[in-house]
């Protein structure tokens, strides 16, 4: 009897994390709730990601929390609050790959998006999540002179994920072994906005004086 064909296996399985809950020390209000193009900038990122593949979507919060989900309240996407969101970028990650894997055990990859880079778009992600699937390697952006958000993770990095600790976030991860990543140069990303003059940059390059 001749062997069965495997079945063949659809497009990988892409969630994403946006990362949505830090203090914004340095701009002196909500960064996450900073107007720009008639929108908050924590929606304008999440409707980024969800112009995208990635399914499901788990947006990080804590300061501000309220206001913050408020903002995103009628996007399909899930809401989770680090109650440690001082301690760190690594918490609000470490909370939204349980979450997401929580609701769907069998992701291939997640994406790992902030709320603060302006430059995010559909394109952009789609061009990480191809080169991901094309080299099976993390795919980062790059910009700056280092890789950074944001970022796709295959199945195999989940644990070192989990394992981050502290405010650097997944930085050595991406940049401490070049092997185990895929860079795509986009300048456009290493603009985002901490201060106020990152702000005012931001509007005259792309709203006018």
């Amino acid at each position: 009897m001749p062997e069965r064909e495997p079945e063949p296996r659809g497009e990988p399985r892409l969630g994403a994390v946006v990362l949505a809950a830090g203090g914004s020390s340095r701009m002196g209000s909500a960064k996450q709730l900073l107007e720009l193009g008639g929108r908050p900038l924590v929606a304008g990122a999440v409707e980024a990601v969800l112009g995208s593949p990635a399914r499901p979507v788990v947006v990080v919060v804590g300061a501000d929390a309220e206001r913050v989900r408020a903002a995103i309240a009628r996007q399909p996407v899930s809401v989770v609050f680090n109650p440690a969101w001082s301690s760190g970028i690594a918490s609000s990650i470490r909370l939204g790959l349980s979450a997401l894997l929580g609701a769907e055990p069998a992701l291939d990859a997640v994406l790992v998006a902030l709320c603060d880079q302006p430059a995010l778009s559909p394109a952009i992600i789609g061009r990480l999540a191809a080169l991901h699937r094309a080299t099976g390697l993390i795919a980062a952006a790059r910009y700056s002179g280092r890789n950074g958000a944001p970022a796709v993770f295959g199945r195999e990095h989940f644990a070192a994920l989990a394992a981050l600790e502290g405010d650097e976030g997944a930085r050595r991860l991406l940049n401490g072994r070049p092997g185990l990543v895929a860079a795509e140069d986009l300048p456009e990303m290493g603009l985002d906005l901490d201060t106020p003059d990152d702000c005012r940059d931001w509007v005259r390059r792309h709203q006018g004086p």
